[in-house]
């Protein structure tokens, strides 16, 4: 079956009219419910004799909301999205001053092992296509009754984005186009453990979209015991790619840190992830760990956490601590649809 929107208006276009006989106007039609996250039957300015034909070669929908949690403390909410196989994956709606921003997965499942992170458990089953990462934030769009109730994306969801090059790369040119949903790629941020050749590879491209290195460590053999992909990528490289990608593109690069109890918390460290962005325009977020019951990990403490912004800010770098939400709707990646997973297997 052919999932539409894993096309552009071009794309689908050309499909349309060479698979149906009908003019290039009603492929616009199409596209136009496709941006509403509608599935055929919704598509009622179209014949039903067409709606009928399409169902037996195509879907319409990638994405459908089968559980949401809101939480108490903030309101955030995080959805559970069953895909048209079965599979499951999630997304979490952030409310800032400046609109909505919608953290959207890339992977169902992830193959990168980090060690504080409920995604990578079960190791990776498929990647996404650009359809199924936009029918997120269609899906979430369709709450809002308002194609731009999503105003901001953060590609840090399950999976690694820059594993799935190429879906990931069309999924941008989808949501930024002026015919879908035009959500600028500057308010669009691609979170990477680090895969050095594929953050060369879209600097190249020079899409505007805010590049975020989920760093967490910047010795080596440190960070390979939570990172394993610094064994085939060095924090030395990995950083020095980002600088790459600030001179193809002017985007100021943001760096996740993850403060871990006794792991990288201290001042030598602090000191080292100083000298290793030096001369680099960056920015730091540390990150206060969101428990995750089987990795075993403990959080830093709050006074080690405040201790630790005070020393990069002695040392010149530009740090804030990243705003911890939806913590008691498991806020963490991967624990919703493990928990479901779960579930279901119990049934």
């Amino acid at each position: 079956m052919i999932l539409l929107q894993d096309m552009t208006q071009t794309e689908l276009t050309d499909y349309i009219t060479a698979n149906f006989d009908v003019k290039p106007y009603v492929a616009k039609q199409i596209f136009g419910w496709l941006v509403k996250n509608a599935d055929f039957d919704d598509m009622n300015n179209l014949p039903k004799s067409l709606r009928e034909q399409l169902k037996l070669q195509c879907v319409a929908v990638s994405a459908k909301i089968v559980r949401t949690l809101t939480s108490k403390l903030d309101g955030t909410q995080k959805f559970l999205f069953e895909l048209n196989d079965g599979n499951v994956v999630e997304g979490v709606l952030m409310n800032y001053k400046y609109g909505n921003t919608l953290c959207v997965s890339s992977q169902v499942g992830c193959r990168m092992g980090c060690k504080f992170c409920a995604s990578t458990l079960g190791g990776l089953v498929r990647n996404l296509s650009a359809g199924e990462m936009l029918g997120q934030v269609l899906a979430v769009n369709a709450l809002g009754s308002g194609k731009r109730y999503v105003t901001n994306i953060v590609l840090m969801g399950s999976g690694e984005p820059l594993d799935n090059f190429d879906n990931v790369v069309k999924f941008l040119r989808l949501v930024s186009s002026p015919e879908g949903i035009n959500i600028s790629l500057r308010n669009v941020s691609l979170s990477t453990c680090g895969i050095v050749p594929n953050i060369r590879k879209l600097a190249d491209m020079k899409l505007p979209v805010n590049l975020t290195l989920s760093l967490h460590n910047a010795d080596n053999e440190q960070r390979k015991e939570i990172m394993p992909i610094t064994k085939a990528y060095s924090v030395e490289d990995a950083v020095e790619a980002c600088r790459y990608f600030f001179e193809k593109t002017g985007r100021r690069i943001n760096i996740e840190y993850t403060l871990i109890d006794g792991q990288n918390d201290s001042y030598s460290h602090a000191l080292k992830l100083a000298s290793m962005l030096r001369g680099i325009s960056v920015h730091v977020n540390i990150i206060a760990l969101n428990p995750v019951m089987e990795t075993g990990l403990k959080g830093t403490s709050e006074r080690c956490l405040k201790q630790f912004l005070q020393y990069l800010e002695k040392l010149g770098v530009s740090a804030t601590r990243r705003r911890t939400m939806g913590q008691d709707i498991e806020g963490a990646c991967g624990q919703l649809r493990r928990r479901y997973l779960e579930g279901n297997n119990g049934n």
